[in-house]
């Protein structure tokens, strides 16, 4: 569609720039049209709107194989952008297949003959281009290297390396808290024991010091001791 419409422009801008050339050589009447801007007659105007006519195919002419050449570009930088949506694609698939210890061949030749074999029998990509899938099979050669560095076996048992230390970490969470309530109750326990041994102490100076002061109204004598908590207690002799 586009070709034609160049043409069709061409045709018409070479018409009309040879009835122009024809006009001005006096081989062809110019174009004769009568017209007036208000009460201004204006003389002439067939033949200026005839050499318009012709500039505007000529620029015309001119401007369509840009244009074009600009349509081609966006349209094959579309064209880029799908293939390699696809060769992605391909290269995921190859790349999966790889890791999963799919091609058992090691020489290049064949590994990449197993690859191509693989991606034409796959149920998603047998329709894209050969180009396509050889170079997404040249793609996942390459990349081999890194598949078997991070193959699904590989891969899994790291994945469940890090859960059991996961487990252990959290295992030992537990551990820690648990110990740390019980330390929170041994320092209350503590603090109460302390507490009762105060009031306990308390309590045996207030007694002490309440039987100083009715033990010598009753006839007895106290003897202080090498021991405070021990209160010996002698009787007083009876006068005659």
């Amino acid at each position: 569609m586009g070709q034609a419409l160049t043409v069709t422009v061409a045709i018409t801008a070479l018409a009309a720039i040879g009835a122009v050339a024809a006009a001005s050589l006096g081989l062809m009447p110019w174009l004769s049209l009568e017209a007036q801007f208000g009460d201004t007659v204006l003389p002439d105007f067939g033949a200026w709107l005839q050499v318009g006519a012709a500039l505007l195919a000529l620029i015309l002419l001119l401007y369509l194989p840009s244009c074009s050449r600009v349509s081609k570009l966006e349209g094959s930088h579309r064209r880029f952008h799908v293939d390699m949506d696809d060769v992605t694609r391909a290269y995921r698939s190859a790349h999966d297949a790889d890791r999963a210890g799919v091609f058992a061949l090691s020489g290049e030749f064949d590994a990449m003959r197993e690859r191509i074999s693989y991606l034409r029998q796959h149920p998603d990509l047998g329709g894209l281009e050969p180009e396509l899938l050889e170079l997404a099979a040249q793609m996942s050669l390459q990349s081999r290297d890194l598949a078997k560095v991070y193959s699904e076996e590989k891969v899994k048992r790291a994945r469940a390396f890090l859960e059991q230390r996961q487990q252990e970490a959290e295992t030992l969470g537990d551990q820690i808290a648990v110990a740390r309530g019980t330390c929170t109750q041994l320092r209350e326990w503590l603090t109460d024991v302390e507490t009762e041994e105060r009031e306990v102490n308390a309590e045996f100076r207030l007694l002490e010091r309440d039987l100083r002061d009715i033990l010598p109204l009753l006839g007895y004598e106290i003897e202080d001791g090498p021991q405070p908590n021990v209160v010996p207690i002698a009787k007083k002799e009876s006068k005659s």
